[in-house]
């Protein structure tokens, strides 16, 4: 093993670790933002929707990848791959967007479903952080054509991945009526 960096090791991996702090973080203060600015002039539900949409996708992206890299088709999956992961950029685009524009709706759901949902909205959260490394850095090693480095960290990439993005969908199902 080498004792240095790769060139482009040098550039990505401090690329990698900031986007991965600066996400969180961004998401968390538009969280506490004391106004919203409706510019889209978008409806409750409309976001939510959209993300449930988006997040839907990207599951099955991700569950054709995983079939495309297990029959050894690895061009489809690369390209099932990226698929997925443009439309969880765009997804992120359209969350922070949402969260400048609409104010949180409250779940008001009661009894064992409250429970419920709140453990799945918690560990989607928690597990929507920690993906943005896990994802970065596994896109990053398949690209750069670290196969191996890319198949040690895609095996905890992909069911984190998966979880969060059908948890996402869940979300908005509990939600659904109170938009």
């Amino acid at each position: 093993m080498k004792a240095f960096l790769k060139n482009s090791d040098r550039v990505a991996i401090p690329v990698i670790i900031g986007l991965s702090i600066a996400v969180p973080v961004i998401v968390f203060v538009l969280m506490l933002l004391p106004e919203r600015y409706n510019f889209l002039g978008t409806d409750t539900i409309t976001f939510p929707l959209f993300h449930a949409l988006l997040n839907f996708g990207t599951a099955m992206l991700l569950i054709l990848g995983y079939f495309f890299m297990s029959i050894q088709n690895y061009v489809m999956h690369r390209n099932t791959m990226i698929t997925a992961f443009g439309l969880s950029v765009i997804f992120l685009i359209s969350y922070v967007i949402s969260k400048i524009s609409n104010e949180p709706v409250p779940y008001g759901g009661e009894g064992i479903l409250r429970y419920v949902y709140f453990f799945i909205l918690i560990s989607h959260i928690v597990l929507s952080a920690i993906i943005v490394p896990l994802v970065l850095f596994t896109m990053y090693r398949g690209l750069s054509g670290e196969y191996d480095k890319h198949a040690a960290i895609a095996r905890w990439t992909f069911p984190i991945w998966l979880y969060v993005a059908i948890t996402g969908v869940l979300v908005f199902l509990f939600m659904m009526p109170y938009y």
